[in-house]
């Protein structure tokens, strides 16, 4: 914090304005008191204004034999911050800060506006001073401790603290976020995991109750579905690892660098193997599932991790928000000579309007959706993969007509 003593005599130093007692309209005080009148005077560098700041001046020291006052020279390159604080809009600007009220004068007529209201002023400190003398103990302690000018550090300690006060804030807000979105995290993970790692281990466990059949019993299970357990026991594990893998990045924080290894893939391969993790979703909500991918769809440049995380995501949304016996549709077109294009929609509630812009932000979810299961950072990691790629993504929406999300890739050349 700015010790504002040693602001007044730094101000003092490089703009003196000595006081003169010869004349005052202050009742009698001790030797070199303060004088009741305090002035600031804020002024530029510009060669316009230096004449007119110099006639002001010279003008004021003309007042001074009518009645004493302390005037202090700011200049507003220097201290901007104090402009703001006096709200001014121009300089040369005048104000009175004491006795109260405030007043402000500026304009290329400033010194006509002084003539006007300097006799007003004098008229304010023979009030102000009839005031203390009122009271003869408050004019005694008045007296014997006379006030400096201090509203000018004061305004600087103000405005510093003011931006250290709105740094903190802006930085708490984040921090609650932060805490927020962790705390449904924790208290959303056991639930969200809790179905993949139940179906994955009774996969598991069906499979090895088959091993303690005893010798001679003919076993349950046919190789077909032995083979289709195994199959579904590690699609769960890999769901488990994707909704694990996206909680770490976004654990990493909107800034994290995402770490990209682009190969050439067959986009539509990716697609169909991400499907098959969502068929029995898509079975329990009986939902009809849409496909069309193009047999000649031209390779892309892409890591296929990230893909599956992009492409589960969307499909995960499309599940979420798709009623029973709803549509999900999937479609990848060969869009221009350098991009292919991937559309997942779904026959949902569709998305606000005024969200549309927000929904890939960082932790943003839908007023609709505080109480829904998620964290809120699925689409925000979708974008930042999709840009990693040199990409584009994107959502079309109608309230009550659906959702469609698009994002595009660079074609392998």
């Amino acid at each position: 914090m700015v010790n504002y003593f040693h602001q007044i005599e730094k101000l003092n130093s490089v703009h003196p304005e000595p006081s003169t007692s010869d004349t005052d309209c202050s009742p009698e005080r001790p030797a070199n008191p303060a004088p009741l009148l305090q002035l600031l005077l804020f002024v530029d560098k510009r060669s316009s204004s230096r004449e007119q700041t110099r006639h002001i001046r010279k003008y004021l020291k003309d007042l001074k034999a009518e009645c004493d006052f302390d005037l202090q020279i700011i200049d507003v390159g220097e201290q901007p911050d104090l402009a703001e604080h006096f709200k001014l809009v121009a300089t040369p600007s005048l104000l009175k800060i004491h006795p109260e009220p405030r007043q402000t004068l500026a304009g290329t007529n400033l010194i006509a506006q002084l003539e006007q209201w300097w006799p007003r002023w004098k008229r304010s400190v023979e009030e102000y001073a009839a005031q203390q003398q009122s009271g003869p103990a408050m004019a005694a302690a008045a007296l014997a401790d006379p006030k400096p000018i201090y509203s000018v550090a004061c305004a600087t300690e103000l405005v510093q603290l003011s931006d250290e006060v709105f740094r903190l804030k802006k930085e708490q807000e984040h921090l609650q976020e932060q805490l927020q979105l962790k705390d449904r995290i924790i208290a959303m993970l056991a639930h969200d995991l809790r179905n993949p790692l139940t179906a994955a281990s009774l996969a598991l466990e069906t499979l090895d109750s088959t091993k303690k059949v005893k010798e001679g019993q003919k076993s349950l299970l046919t190789p077909t579905l032995a083979a289709h357990l195994m199959k579904q026991a590690r699609r769960q594990i890999r769901i488990v690892d994707r909704m694990i893998t996206d909680i770490l990045e976004a654990a990493r924080g909107t800034n994290a660098q995402l770490h990209i290894q682009a190969k050439k893939i067959e986009l539509g391969a990716i697609c169909q193997d991400v499907i098959l993790e969502f068929q029995d979703k898509f079975q329990a909500k009986s939902l009809k599932l849409e496909i069309d991918i193009p047999a000649d769809l031209p390779l892309v440049y892409a890591d296929p991790d990230r893909m599956k995380q992009v492409i589960a995501n969307l499909l995960d949304n499309a599940n979420k928000y798709t009623p029973e016996e709803g549509t999900v549709s999937i479609s990848m077109l060969h869009r221009t000579a350098y991009k292919v294009q991937v559309s997942i929609c779904n026959s949902g509630p569709g998305i606000p309007e005024e969200d549309c812009a927000s929904i890939f932000e960082d932790s943003f979810r839908l007023q609709r959706d505080k109480s829904k299961d998620g964290y809120g950072i699925g689409l925000s990691l979708c974008q930042g993969i999709i840009r990693a790629h040199y990409g584009q993504i994107w959502v079309d929406s109608v309230p009550d007509r659906g959702t469609c999300f698009h994002f595009t890739l660079p074609i392998q050349k």
